[in-house]
């Protein structure tokens, strides 16, 4: 019998831990799609096919060439067009899709978070006064924060931000996660940290951050996640992986 041909879109450790998982089984045939954005990605434990498919277009031919029988989009909760893309390709295709996105973090009553629904409401929530900010949105909307140029950053990030800001207080430290409470509570005190930007990711490998912030009573400008639909919906790899076998187990009809 034919091993099923699972084609995962990743970049986030609960995409690497369900390959990981799939992988471990030897029932199914895994490829693990990164979008080739971070130039030291971690090890995979399945083949990886690195960059983009050329748009809805080019997935939906990549889902008939390859004859993939699930997809799976375990990308980063703020990566909205590329979901959008799966979404599409996916119902053209015939292909079943599964969506693993991680719960994002709720506010406890000691944080002091400033909620907002944009990149663009966030560089206006930091105010007029000039503050020392920490931005952990990662390097590929930093730039924006330029609008905002009274303000000193911290930018914390995988990769180097390119081109930097034009903003004239920036410091920048590459790093990547998981991190340790106690090294953001020093991170924040050490740069004298007096706000900080997030996304609600969600997940433990940046949660300190938070936890740090709660800590020290620092407010956080937290940037929420749109809406997302899918009808196919996991927030954990368990979940992914009992969902994933019910999709496979189902009789389709592959498009035409």
């Amino acid at each position: 019998m034919d091993k099923a041909r699972i084609l995962i879109l990743g970049g986030t450790a609960e995409a690497r831990a369900l390959a990981a998982r799939f992988d471990a089984g030897g029932e199914h045939r895994v490829t693990l799609s990164l979008a080739g954005r971070t130039l030291d990605p971690a090890r995979q434990p399945v083949p990886v096919r690195t960059g983009g498919f050329g748009g809805v277009a080019g997935l939906e031919a990549y889902l008939r060439q390859e004859q993939i029988d699930l997809l799976i989009d375990a990308t980063h909760p703020f990566a909205r067009r590329i979901s959008e893309n799966a979404d599409a390709a996916a119902k053209a295709a015939g292909v079943p899709l599964l969506r693993l996105e991680r719960r994002g973090w709720e506010e406890t009553e000691t944080d002091r978070w400033i909620r907002v629904g944009s990149i663009a409401e966030a560089v206006t929530a930091l105010g007029e006064r000039p503050r020392r900010v920490f931005l952990a949105i990662g390097r590929q909307e930093a730039g924006a924060f330029d609008a905002a140029p009274q303000h000193h950053y911290l930018v914390r990030s995988v990769d180097p931000v390119v081109p930097p800001l034009a903003a004239p207080h920036v410091d920048y430290l590459l790093a990547r996660g998981p991190f340790a409470v106690e090294a953001e509570v020093d991170l924040l005190k050490r740069r004298r940290i007096e706000m900080i930007v997030s996304k609600n990711s969600g997940g433990e490998a940046t949660a300190a951050k938070i936890v740090a912030a709660r800590i020290l009573d620092l407010p956080v400008v937290m940037i929420d996640r749109g809406a997302s639909g899918g009808e196919n919906r996991a927030e954990t790899v368990g979940e992914a992986m009992r969902l994933a076998g019910h999709l496979l187990a189902a009789p389709r009809k592959r498009g035409v």
